[in-house]
């Protein structure tokens, strides 16, 4: 298996049992996945189909966007979530959610720990490539490597999401700077951008 490959058989697997004990939903962009009386924390929530963004609430950091098939909160009953966090449909979603417990007992009764150990084996690398990104590199680097993670991204959901906003939110680092730095790329040419949204990236220089 490649090592940034989603392990979508694995994904089908959790989702042919988990489906049929969870709470189906049907949202469009900009709301919210759970209803008030549940929390993030102690939950599972698979999109099906979909685009969702993950933010924690204390200090608002954008954790990314994640395409589905997605899984969220899988070893939640497992290991208790102390942070909150929000997950926000960037798209019209369809998926379902259930207790955590609910989760545990699922993959016991199934015996699908070895599909979840992989799932959990690849958001642990998409952690790790997050940090290799943002943690110890300068500031063009940091937006250097946002550019190409969101040309990932699927049209439409780059049609709705500005550059700015998203690279200042994931980085942290200041509005005046990106915006620098962007203007600079645009002028050279290697960025081609739309009312503040991302269209194409032909080449970005290693350093600035």
């Amino acid at each position: 298996m490649p090592t940034l490959s989603k392990p979508l058989s694995e994904f089908y697997s959790l989702d042919k049992e988990l489906s049929q004990q969870g709470t189906r939903f049907t949202l469009s962009a900009g709301a919210t996945f759970l209803p008030p009386n549940r929390i993030l924390n102690d939950a599972t929530i698979v999109i099906q189909h979909g685009t969702a963004s993950l933010h924690r609430n204390n200090n608002h950091i954008l954790y990314g966007i994640v395409q589905g098939p997605v899984i969220f909160g899988l070893a939640a009953g497992v290991s208790q979530i102390h942070n909150e966090y929000m997950l926000t449909a960037e798209s019209d979603c369809r998926g379902y959610y259930l207790a955590a417990n609910e989760t545990l007992e699922c993959l016991e009764n199934h015996q699908l720990w070895r599909e979840a150990f992989y799932w959990m084996g690849w958001q642990t690398r998409m952690l790790e490539l997050r940090d290799k990104q943002l943690i110890g590199t300068n500031h063009y680097h940091q937006i250097r490597s946002t550019l190409f993670m969101m040309m990932e991204w699927d049209a439409e959901i780059r049609e709705r999401i500005g550059v700015l906003n998203y690279i200042q939110q994931r980085t942290g680092i200041s509005r005046s700077v990106i915006a620098e730095v962007l203007s600079a790329l645009r002028k050279g040419e290697y960025i081609q951008m739309n009312k503040g949204k991302l269209v194409s990236v032909t080449r970005l220089p290693d350093d600035y």
